[in-house]
């Protein structure tokens, strides 16, 4: 691999951070808390094109909260660690949907988590919550557009790290 190949990779992989990070923020009101529609998460199934997005991911999600969480350093911690996870085992999973199920379940238990210990609230409640905005957001949204753009022999080799 030279150095242009190289440098394609890390520009590609920082975009998808800034691209988490951006989205995170113009959709901010619907990102953080109880019912939340991360849109940034549909960035998640990239890892099915490439493992290589692990860490554009997790950095651009550890940016997205140090910089906007009200929940603030436990989110930046927690919900990290919820994507880092995710994207895991969404490298470890063939099928779009199973796959696109880890971000929902990884982030309704560990944010449901933090929402119940950081602001007291029902720990039940807050892990349906979160759920259903992942599952929406990732499940149903995600899934659609993904299955557009691993159609898309062209997209895919563009989308492409190695």
């Amino acid at each position: 691999m030279n150095n242009n190949e190289n440098l394609v990779r890390l520009l590609k992989m920082a975009l998808v951070a800034a691209l988490y990070v951006a989205l995170t923020f113009v959709f901010m009101p619907f990102s953080f808390l109880g019912v939340q529609f991360r849109v940034a998460e549909i960035l998640m199934l990239l890892v099915l094109i490439d493992p290589l997005y692990i860490p554009a991911l997790t950095i651009g999600c550890f940016i997205a909260n140090f910089l906007f969480s009200p929940m603030g350093i436990v989110d930046v911690i927690i919900g990290t660690l919820a994507t880092l996870f995710a994207v895991i085992a969404i490298s470890k999973t063939k099928n779009l949907f199973i796959a696109s199920l880890w971000p929902t379940l990884f982030n309704a238990f560990m944010v449901g988590a933090e929402l119940y210990y950081v602001l007291n609230l029902p720990f039940w409640l807050s892990t349906f919550q979160v759920a259903i905005g992942e599952f929406t957001v990732v499940s149903i949204v995600g899934v659609i557009v993904f299955k557009y753009v691993l159609n898309s022999k062209g997209l895919v080799k563009v989308l492409k790290l190695k």
